[in-house]
């Protein structure tokens, strides 16, 4: 089937023969332009399903109104929460957002990226992918001189805006937490340390550790994509130790349900025989059994900051200001899955 043309300004100076550059200032209710003609204008552009080009718009004008977002994932409660606060700001101040996400993959991130830019974006408001090592990207954004500003994850080589939590002082909370319930050997499952959070989680482990004058054993420290799969082949890992752990710390959610629903399947007593700690408080934490003891990230402020953050740049209308580091404070939600005492 033909693909159908797409209707034009052109098509309806046709029609009421006038000219391309009278429907367009009718269409932008150009004061020059009389009320019949509008009205006449507006008609017809409705009856040959006219839509603007926007990308055209935003060409002339310098402005497309338009945020771009990219995340690794959006089925994410994490995430999906920081696109949804980060949007009701957005939205009141007149912007909309472009959803777009990485799946985790460098590549498609790139292309994510591209996509944006191409459409003429205000700006950019990202967290990366597990994948990212190079940011030659991220670079273009800045140096098309486009606000870029990044959440949860981001490299400080960067030097952008950044909004999150402190992941170090949470891997110590996290540490505190089960030497209180009387732990002594702790594992963590955690992400890679190419990414910052996950590096900056991991620092704070082996600190936490080193503080409480607990062991350090590299077959304890075992570093993953932390998707489902990954929390039950590792948890698999820890448990074929000789010398199995009392606790483990999982930098995720997904990878602690995956680690959960392995000790439930081998009939493994949490918290007694081991206390497990997940991070990013997804509401199935609270859900299943038992429940798992997670860090809130405070996703809602995530978002609220993020939007606040772009919005005066834009309203400054220039990156040529102070950075925003916007660190918040974790907050441990202890459930049953390490409630010992």
């Amino acid at each position: 089937m033909a693909k159908k043309k797409k209707t034009t300004i052109k098509d309806i100076a046709n029609v009421l023969n006038i000219s391309p550059a009278a429907v367009s200032k009718a269409l932008h209710d150009d004061s020059r332009i009389s009320k019949k003609t509008k009205k006449a204008v507006k008609q017809v552009a409705k009856n040959l399903n006219y839509q603007p080009n926007h990308l055209a718009s935003a060409l002339r004008k310098g402005k497309s109104n338009l945020v771009g977002v990219v995340v690794p994932r959006t089925n994410s409660n994490f995430f999906s929460s920081v696109i949804q606060n980060m949007e009701e700001v957005l939205n009141k101040e007149g912007y909309n957002i472009i959803i777009t996400q990485s799946n985790e993959s460098f590549k498609k991130e790139c292309d994510n990226i591209d996509t944006l830019l191409f459409t003429q974006v205000d700006g950019i408001i990202a967290s990366m992918a597990n994948e990212t090592v190079d940011l030659s990207y991220y670079e273009k954004v800045k140096s098309k001189g486009i606000p870029l500003i990044l959440f949860d994850r981001g490299e400080n080589d960067l030097n952008v805006d950044y909004i999150g939590i402190n992941d170090y002082d949470s891997s110590h909370i996290i540490v505190e937490h089960l030497v209180k319930q009387g732990c002594k050997r702790i594992a963590h499952i955690g992400g890679y340390r190419h990414t910052r959070i996950f590096n900056n989680r991991i620092r704070g482990y082996i600190d936490a550790l080193k503080k409480h004058n607990l062991p350090l054993d590299d077959e304890l420290l075992i570093e993953s994509s932390l998707t489902t799969e990954d929390g039950r082949e590792k948890m698999l890992q820890l448990l074929a130790l000789e010398k199995r752990p009392d606790a483990v710390y999982v930098a995720g959610d997904y990878a602690a349900l995956g680690a959960l629903q392995l000790l439930n399947e081998k009939d493994i007593k949490l918290p007694q025989e081991i206390a497990l700690v997940g991070f990013g408080n997804e509401p199935f934490a609270a859900m299943v059994k038992p429940s798992i003891t997670s860090i809130d990230q405070h996703s809602a402020e995530i978002g609220k900051q993020a939007a606040k953050v772009f919005l005066e740049h834009a309203k400054k209308d220039t990156i040529n200001q102070s950075l925003n580091k916007i660190i918040l404070k974790a907050e441990l939600v202890i459930r049953d899955s390490s409630r010992l005492k």
